[in-house]
């Protein structure tokens, strides 16, 4: 016979479902890949989260809601993730843009030494007000996730969570089990860091010279007509590819490249996607006649009329998370 006690802890937990757990899946992804600045790493983390969320659904007391106590173990999931000294980051950030002409890609870089890109859909709730999702879109952006990585993980959670989530200080200092006074402190200082390496606006996605200028890349880059492709980029364009250190910019330095080392993009097909609150590209690369295979993530940035930011992922294992087939036959 169970005790009262008993019978409350297991009337408690019988609110913790997996389909209760599910709901939160989205949010919690965006929360740990803002704090971790990759999407495989947000989402091992959220597994993390689930499993010990419901393994411990027996001492889920409701002394805070269901939604605070899964944060709470997400971030604690993430700080144990956060112990490597190593900061994810940008090419830009680990060394100065490289002339065409003396570039060498060298040896690529551990996965870890990067910002990794994520789907929009994995993180944000694309169905909502449409100004809610441009705002949430602005807190994915890969330069703004890659400045978090900048700041110590008390203030990095704060931030995300009083700035992007909206939270009380309150509620912060109660999941972070820090006073209110140390909250606003941190969240002050990292408001300060943010604000020096603070970047221009881009483009809405949802301004219809954004999509206008997309359907000029797509047609450009797939005819691989370089001279229209120039044509489209700001002249403080920055070309990137990560695993590689080496980024380039300026247009005469892109088109130098994409004829140059650059040429196996020729005959590329492109697959769109909504991937860090802009729009990009699953890039695939000829391989057979009427045959491509993935190569890339393409991030493309627009600022004013013009593409500034061309990233490219060169992580084929990435194309499954987006969603993207395997291979694409016109055979």
């Amino acid at each position: 016979m169970h005790s009262a006690m008993e019978t409350e802890r297991t009337d408690q937990s019988n609110e913790v479902t997996a389909q209760g757990l599910e709901a939160y899946r989205r949010e919690l992804t965006g929360y740990c890949y803002r704090m971790l600045g990759s999407g495989s790493e947000a989402e091992d983390a959220v597994q993390e989260t689930m499993i010990k969320a419901w393994n411990g659904r027996r001492d889920f007391n409701r002394r805070s809601s269901a939604r605070t106590w899964l944060y709470k173990i997400a971030h604690n999931v993430c700080i144990d993730m956060l112990r490597s000294p190593q900061r994810r980051a940008r090419p830009m950030e680990l060394g100065p843009a490289t002339p065409t002409s003396e570039a060498v890609l060298g040896a690529p870089l551990p996965e870890n030494a990067f910002v990794q890109p994520i789907a929009d859909s994995k993180v944000i709730d694309l169905t909502a007000d449409p100004a809610d999702v441009a705002l949430a879109r602005e807190s994915i952006r890969l330069a703004f996730v890659a400045a978090l990585q900048h700041l110590p993980p008390l203030q990095r959670s704060v931030l995300i969570l009083c700035e992007v989530l909206a939270w009380k200080a309150s509620e912060a200092a109660a999941l972070l089990e820090q006073t209110v006074a140390a909250v606003n402190s941190a969240l002050q200082r990292a408001r300060k860091t943010l604000a020096a390496r603070r970047e221009p606006a881009l483009m809405s996605t949802m301004d219809s010279r954004h999509t206008a200028l997309l359907e000029q890349y797509v047609e450009a880059f797939e005819s691989y007509n370089i001279d229209r492709l120039v044509s489209l980029l700001r002249q403080d364009v920055v070309l990137s590819m990560p695993p590689f250190n080496l980024w380039l910019t300026g247009p005469d330095n892109c088109a130098a490249w994409f004829l140059g080392q650059g040429i196996v993009c020729k005959d590329s097909r492109l697959i769109p996607v909504m991937v860090n609150g802009t729009a990009g590209f699953g890039a695939y690369h000829s391989v057979a006649p009427g045959v491509w295979e993935p190569f890339a993530i393409q991030v493309i940035e627009t600022r004013d009329g013009r593409i500034v930011g061309h990233h490219n992922f060169l992580y084929p294992e990435l194309f499954n998370a987006f969603g993207l087939p395997d291979r694409v036959d016109e055979r």
